[in-house]
């Protein structure tokens, strides 16, 4: 029986170093690569494209929409780690864990789009509480997230990394003008009526996320509470292989968020810490902007999808 064939197009970035790692010595496929002087011919990339039957792009957005264009084989499936389709609905958002059914959907797709990285924490953390209408779809919703400068691409890793990092801030708040492009992606895939609030941020560290959602409880249907919120997450995550909701009493003890816990996994820890008195809960996700964020979600994306071609 023909080993199912899997192309990555842009094997050479980060995102797609880090597919290569994960996938190492893995024998139920054939991995496809081009020679160096190959890698940015079109024609080249178009064959290898149409001739495998999973194409991952981890490319820029403008050359990720021109490879998915390269197409002509209907039997070529696609993951695209860009942010190119994000908000396509003719494109399968590719967090499995986000709704009932979702892993089927990404199963049986031919073009699943992986969620960005930030998008990940936020989606999982308020998707399932808006669904269940613990918080309202019109809440005016405020997110931080702190990545490490990896979530920056090549140009930021050349920054913190050459010379010793000489010159590099060793925190860097961006995004000021408010047009992040990961919020549209955000808003669409929580189910949120009105644009969030999102400041993102890069720390003098490789890798790994803490994303953070603070939630009035004034702002919430009376009686709705912390122990509510978490009973929601631990409801909708049972039996989730990826998914940790820590335990309430776990997340009171807790006295600080440690964005690097997760790094070289594609776990994803969700926290809900609650101050009744204060009448305030922060929501809380830490996972590896690398794995879960980036290259691990589209390898268990590929899972699923090689599970489908077996089946």
């Amino acid at each position: 029986m023909r080993l199912p064939t899997v192309f990555i197009d842009g094997d050479q970035g980060t995102t797609g170093l880090q597919i290569h790692e994960r996938l190492r010595g893995r024998t139920d496929f054939e991995l496809v690569t081009l020679a160096p002087a190959e890698r940015k011919d079109p024609q080249r990339r178009a064959q290898a494209i149409n001739e495998c039957d999973i194409a991952i792009l981890c490319l820029p957005d403008a050359a990720a929409r021109e490879a998915v264009g390269f197409i002509r084989n209907p039997g070529v499936r696609v993951i695209d780690a860009s942010s190119a389709h994000r908000t396509q609905p003719e494109w399968v958002y590719g967090l499995p864990e986000m709704a009932e059914g979702q892993a089927q959907r990404i199963a049986e797709a031919r073009r699943v789009t992986n969620p960005g990285c930030y998008p990940t924490g936020a989606i999982a953390l308020l998707r399932p509480l808006i669904e269940a209408g613990l918080v309202p779809r019109d809440y005016p919703v405020a997110i931080h997230a702190l990545s490490g400068y990896s979530g920056g691409g090549r140009a930021a890793v050349d920054e913190y990394e050459s010379n010793d990092g000489a010159g590099a801030a060793p925190f860097k708040v961006y995004g000021l003008a408010l047009e992040h492009k990961h919020t549209p992606e955000i808003q669409l895939h929580t189910g949120l009526a009105h644009r969030p609030f999102f400041v993102p941020a890069y720390g003098a560290y490789r890798q790994g996320i803490v994303l953070t959602v603070p939630i009035e409880l004034r702002l919430l249907a009376p009686g709705v509470d912390g122990e509510q919120l978490h009973t929601c997450l631990e409801r909708h995550y049972t039996g989730a292989r990826y998914v940790e909701v820590m335990p309430l009493a776990d997340a009171r003890a807790m006295t600080h968020l440690d964005p690097q816990v997760l790094n070289g996994t594609n776990g994803l820890r969700l926290s809900v810490l609650a101050n009744a008195e204060r009448a305030q809960v922060l929501l809380s996700a830490v996972f590896d902007n690398l794995g879960k964020g980036a290259s691990g979600a589209a390898v268990q994306n590929l899972e699923l999808m090689l599970a489908a071609l077996k089946s």
